[in-house]
């Protein structure tokens, strides 16, 4: 007969195999996101097949001058700034739901993005900018104060005795209708240049991606996630409870309000890049929720490759509705995002019943 193991042996096994399943996890995404992607550049007028697509990526001086343009000058970075925008939106949306124990928080949702609409509508009806020499920036500039304005109200509401998660996301869809009314009048006070500025922000689109831009999301990515998971053992004792983290050390208010930061600018500059996206970053936290859980070393990483993911095929969906026409990336995401948001909110009911 085989003698039993020590319990903590077991436990110290079950742990190892739970780790060592997250991590093929993060690998599958990653792979996936590489095929939404490609898949993302192969579909267009005239659409070129996958095989092309990898080869003109791994050898673009043995392709054809036409298709090479193709690929890496109009098709490559729009699908990259879908990747990068769909990894800020996906990280703040997940940064979100944790610190402030809300499954309905991201930054559509809460009226984080919202207000970066608002912040950039001013900045092009008005000129006037919340940060004095902004310049060339004035856009982002103010999509970020505003974004952070909204997210300093929202904590504060945090702080209120009694605040239930449903209640902030009745703050949070207050916040969204007041954001709007704004944006409409400065939609009604604009020219026909700065309304069709306007609109672009409102709809949410991928067409004006440049090389430039994607590079600037890409670097906020990278220094994004490191800063989130170096406080990945504080955010996942947050969510035990205030006062359970409070117990191990963990100081509350400022790990809220350095996410809350964060986050705002990782929204802003979604915003500001590509104006209002929703749902990617309530939908793709709760895949990576229901893959690998709360453990934040693994939640915030898949919750970012989800999210990416989620996008680059919305994407993709956005140019193979009708072939000729890139249809705004908003539709779509609200498209795929409103049903699974009422089945959460309805799951949630359930569950507390």
């Amino acid at each position: 007969m085989t003698a039993a193991l020590p319990l903590g042996t077991t436990a110290t096994a079950d742990y190892r195999q739970r780790n060592a399943r997250r991590l093929k996890l993060v690998g599958l995404g990653l792979a996936a996101l590489v095929f939404a992607v490609a898949l993302d550049v192969s579909i267009g007028p005239g659409n070129i097949p996958l095989a092309d697509v990898l080869r003109v990526l791994v050898d673009p001086q043995a392709a054809e001058p036409r298709l090479s343009v193709i690929v890496w000058d109009l098709r490559l970075p729009i699908a990259l700034m879908a990747l990068t925008v769909g990894a800020m939106l996906g990280l703040s949306g997940a940064g979100m739901q944790t610190i402030l124990a809300n499954p309905l928080a991201d930054p559509f949702t809460l009226g984080v993005s919202a207000a970066a609409t608002v912040g950039a509508s001013v900045a092009i009806v008005t000129g006037w900018s919340v940060i004095p020499g902004a310049g060339v920036f004035i856009v982002t500039a103010n999509a970020f104060v505003f974004a952070l304005a909204a997210s300093l109200v929202l904590f504060f509401m945090t702080k209120l005795r009694g605040v239930s998660a449903e209640t902030m996301i009745l703050v949070g869809i207050a916040l969204l209708f007041t954001c709007n009314a704004i944006t409409a009048l400065m939609q009604y006070r604009s020219n026909e240049v700065q309304l069709t500025q306007i609109v672009f922000w409102t709809l949410g689109s991928l067409a004006r991606a440049t090389w430039g831009k994607v590079g600037i999301a890409a670097c906020l990515i990278a220094l994004a996630l490191p800063f989130f998971l170096m406080r990945g053992w504080a955010l996942t004792a947050l969510r035990l409870g205030d006062e359970r983290a409070e117990s191990l050390g963990v100081r509350v208010d400022r790990l809220r309000l350095e996410i809350l930061v964060a986050t705002s600018l990782l929204a802003a500059v979604s915003v500001s890049f590509v104006g209002g996206i929703g749902f990617i970053g309530l939908v793709g936290p709760h895949i990576a929720r229901l893959l690998v859980g709360e453990d934040q070393r693994f939640f915030l990483p898949v919750a970012t490759i989800a999210s990416a993911t989620l996008l680059s095929l919305a994407s993709s969906v956005s140019k193979a509705i009708n072939p000729g026409v890139i249809y705004p990336i908003g539709i779509i995401t609200a498209l795929i995002g409103v049903p699974f948001f009422v089945s959460l909110v309805m799951s949630i009911r359930s569950k507390a019943a």
